[in-house]
């Protein structure tokens, strides 16, 4: 998975990189025609929603939605603060207000969905940059921000997190290459060294739960981390999220490993948590290659899972920093059940905002959210 998260094996590279794009590949053809009639009849105004005289060139925004070419696919909700560090870190070049906002960061859901974006935008930033050709040069964007905070603030606990979980960006990226293990490696040793900055803090050993697939712990091994998250937040979302793919068949378990997993968290979860949602994500996690079928999604498990996932959200916290996540897989699978009332309140709830699970596994993260919008708004 993921966000989240990332659905990229090591050791099965064609199973979990070419299958799923294959499957992708099949979804968006299914879903070819629907989206083109859904996105005629947004412009022309659907039910509920009027455009207004000449704005029909527009008429996402017109109808109260984000264009798609704005849709940030850095975070998977508002969060105005961390926006403000991302553009600062952007522009500026300047880490110090990311610096500034994570030590103020308490809430651990809030701090870890703070570092996996951080550390995001700078794979992305360098990988851009690299992507252009350019040559090493004054005003170039380079994630040489994130360098520097390092540099400057080596006993920073934040600047040791973003960068652990910068590196495991980096190396899922291209689990094929020859360095893969070896930046892995130097994750694991900077997600310790955060650890030792922060001892109460679970992030570096959320973080280290992603390396943990790609250097094939065992379960003991796998296990003894998951105990260290544990202690310091036994119901953390976002823990559940980065450890549910360990157990999964794409990994080094099996559907019924995950589903346990899940289904165990989500009975034990206390009220107000988000984790009653967990079955949704292996559900997800274990979608067959051809998957586009009305019966399954209308099936008693996804269903089961479908009313889970809502029953967490209608209980949970006010402003929950995973909430969204859960939002954006529900839209998903409530359009593909044809639930669009439903999915219509799950676009309201999350519109903007891209950076979540399954966009992100998509080839365009914004494209494939948008193509589901209207489906979800012009058929509801």
């Amino acid at each position: 998975m993921e966000a989240v998260l990332l659905l990229i094996a090591f050791t099965a590279i064609f199973g979990v990189l070419v299958l799923p794009a294959l499957r992708r590949r099949r979804e968006r053809q299914e879903f070819e025609r629907a989206a083109a009639q859904a996105d005629a009849r947004t412009r022309s105004g659907p039910p509920g929603i009027s455009l207004s005289k000449g704005d029909d060139d527009q008429p996402a925004a017109s109808a109260g939605l984000v264009p798609v070419d704005e849709l940030d696919v850095r975070l998977p909700g508002p969060d105005d603060a961390l926006v403000h560090a991302l553009e600062e870190a952007r522009g500026s070049q300047d880490w110090r207000p990311a610096g500034q906002l994570l030590a103020l960061t308490d809430d651990s859901e809030q701090r870890w969905q703070r570092v996996q974006s951080l550390a995001g935008a700078a794979a992305m930033e360098l990988s851009e940059w690299r992507a252009s050709g350019a040559a090493p040069g004054e005003g170039q964007r380079d994630a040489g921000w994130l360098r520097r905070w390092r540099a400057e603030e080596p006993r920073d606990p934040g600047g040791a997190q973003v960068y652990a979980q910068f590196l495991v960006w980096q190396a899922m990226a291209d689990p094929g290459a020859a360095e893969y293990r070896i930046i892995l490696e130097e994750a694991r040793t900077v997600c310790a060294e955060a650890a030792g900055l922060a001892p109460d803090d679970p992030v570096p050993h959320i973080t280290e739960l992603v390396i943990a697939r790609g250097l094939d712990y065992s379960r003991e091994e796998f296990a003894a981390v998951w105990q260290r998250v544990t202690e310091r937040d036994k119901a953390h979302m976002g823990a559940h999220l980065a450890a549910l793919p360990y157990w999964s068949e794409k990994w080094h378990g099996s559907r019924a490993d995950a589903e346990g997993f899940a289904r165990t968290a989500a009975g034990a979860a206390e009220a107000g948590s988000l984790l009653p949602a967990l079955p949704l994500f292996a559900v997800y996690d274990h979608l067959p290659d051809m998957q586009y079928s009305q019966g399954m999604y209308q099936g008693a498990v996804v269903s089961d899972a479908i009313e889970a996932a809502q029953f967490a959200l209608h209980n949970v916290r006010a402003d929950h920093p995973m909430e969204p996540h859960v939002r954006h897989l529900l839209l998903c699978f409530l359009v593909r059940a044809e639930r669009y009332p439903e999915a219509a309140e799950q676009v309201r709830a999350v519109d903007g905002y891209v950076g979540a699970i399954p966009w992100v596994d998509g080839e365009n993260p914004a494209g494939e959210y948008a193509t589901y919008r209207a489906i979800a708004i012009a058929r509801r």
